[in-house]
């Protein structure tokens, strides 16, 4: 948080509502929605290894019911976990009775991810692929996938593989739909095939920048909206001054990064903390996204201090406890701070605070272990919630209460908590870096779908674009 020197992290009138990633529920066909209806799916596979070049998931679509089913009006679905957010899937249909040229595979996400499914293979059929008959069924249908890579998947997290399945039998990890109606299997918590998520439309206004400057003082750095700060005060320790000329960029394996680095030699006067703000204020709902690499140890000097590293949306305290006050923090403490002992990551949904004597007003999502490293950072507001996401996975939900009221400035930082943490006065600094940051109004995106939307701007050559408008 910009503005609070030290914070306590109690939520004032709200408990966290947490979710790491909710345990699939167990799976049980359902029942026909009409009298005559009836499916059911068999399934086994080829490839049963927890690691394997490709998945091979093998069919067989019976109808049970009492009526004739047109295999063109049916759906089958198996739910996997992406094995990263920006993975792309192939599909290949080996050998199939009714014919690999009516067999169709195409690939979604869930509105919903769970710590075993966050994305779907669809299998359809052509009207080629003819009808089934009470009692028939579509014989051996011989599928696979593979990521565009070629590089091994990880099935062991998938939601709907099952390793010992090396002959047919009913799956029931699967679901079946006719015509929109599930006949068969139960999906991942919370992601009833019948409700699809739809992708977004492409022309909604959108942030985008890849940080792609020659220096802080870059005039482009300015055209594009952003400030470098290099005013004083808080947060961090008295004395520590705000460097732009810390906040740096370099080209990594062709691909641009923004280098956020903060120092100390044990003495506020000493500490150069950095932070990177949007000139306007002008993002509420929708989907904010980052890539940012976290990092537990100094790029130099002795570990130990208590520092922040931040992505973050915020707008302005009007006054002490105002309600229109808005803020969502991701923020990584790799030595701990705020009375933890070491690393943990928190994110913050905030309704209001008081400065002195310190009140907080909000709701929290913790995780106590280390985060080094790269991740896929990612929020998401409509008018019921806030979610963040962290590689692919649902971090947390916070209630309605926490929505903001007014348009906010998307930020980096990083800086010092205090200086109790490491007490030397031998010289380190710590760095943060970030790939990139996205905003889309209005829509809630999934995290493969901002993979997607990421990976078409630096396909199309694009840097920075922002169509976002002035609030």
């Amino acid at each position: 948080m910009r503005f609070a020197k030290n914070r306590l992290r109690a939520t004032a009138s709200a408990a966290v509502a947490v979710a790491m990633g909710a345990a699939a529920l167990t799976a049980l066909p359902a029942t026909a929605s009409a009298a005559g209806d009836g499916l059911s799916v068999q399934y086994r596979t080829s490839a049963t290894g927890a690691s394997a070049d490709q998945a091979e998931p093998w069919f067989k679509v019976k109808n049970t019911g009492t009526t004739t089913v047109q295999l063109a009006n049916v759906k089958i679905r198996y739910y996997f976990k992406a094995d990263s957010a920006s993975a792309t899937y192939r599909f290949a249909c080996s050998w199939a009775v009714k014919g690999c040229a009516n067999v169709t595979g195409t690939f979604g996400t869930l509105a919903n991810p769970t710590a075993t499914a966050d994305r779907y293979l669809e299998i359809g059929f052509t009207s080629g692929a003819g009808s089934l008959a009470p009692g028939a069924d579509t014989g051996d249908m011989q599928l696979r996938f593979y990521q565009s890579t070629w590089q091994s998947l990880n099935q062991s997290d998938d939601y709907s593989f099952g390793a010992s399945q090396t002959s047919y039998g009913d799956w029931s990890k699967v679901t079946a739909q006719p015509a929109g109606t599930t006949l068969w299997g139960q999906a991942p918590a919370g992601n009833d095939p019948t409700n699809p998520p739809t992708d977004p439309p492409a022309t909604g206004a959108t942030l985008f920048d890849d940080f792609n400057y020659s220096a802080y003082n870059d005039p482009k750095v300015s055209a594009h909206g952003w400030s470098v700060r290099s005013t004083s005060g808080g947060p961090g320790v008295p004395g520590a001054t705000w460097a732009p000329d810390k906040v740096t960029f370099a080209t990594t394996s062709g691909n641009s990064i923004m280098n956020l680095e903060t120092s100390t030699a044990g003495t506020g006067e000493s500490t150069k903390q950095t932070e990177i703000v949007t000139n306007s204020r002008k993002f509420k709902n929708g989907t904010y996204a980052a890539r940012v690499k976290f990092n537990d140890a100094p790029k130099s000097g002795p570990d130990g201090d208590h520092l922040v590293q931040t992505f973050f949306t915020i707008n302005d305290l009007t006054a002490p406890m105002a309600d229109d006050y808005s803020e969502y923090d991701f923020e990584y403490l790799p030595n701990g701070g705020w009375g933890e002992p070491s690393n943990i990551l928190y994110t913050t949904s905030w309704e209001t605070y008081q400065a002195d004597p310190w009140v907080a007003v909000n709701q929290h999502t913790e995780g106590r272990q280390s985060y080094n490293g790269w991740h896929d950072l990612v929020l998401t507001i409509d008018n019921s919630s806030i979610k963040y996401y962290i590689d692919g996975q649902l971090f947390g939900t916070h209630d309605s209460a926490y929505l903001p009221e007014r348009p906010m400035s998307i930020n980096f930082n990083q800086w010092l908590i205090d200086l109790a943490g490491q007490t030397s006065t031998t010289a380190r600094a710590y760095d943060e870096q970030v790939d990139y940051v996205l905003h889309v109004k209005d829509q809630v995106l999934t995290p493969a779908q901002v993979a997607a939307k990421v990976a078409a701007y630096r396909g199309a050559g694009t840097t920075f674009e922002d169509t976002v408008p002035s609030s």
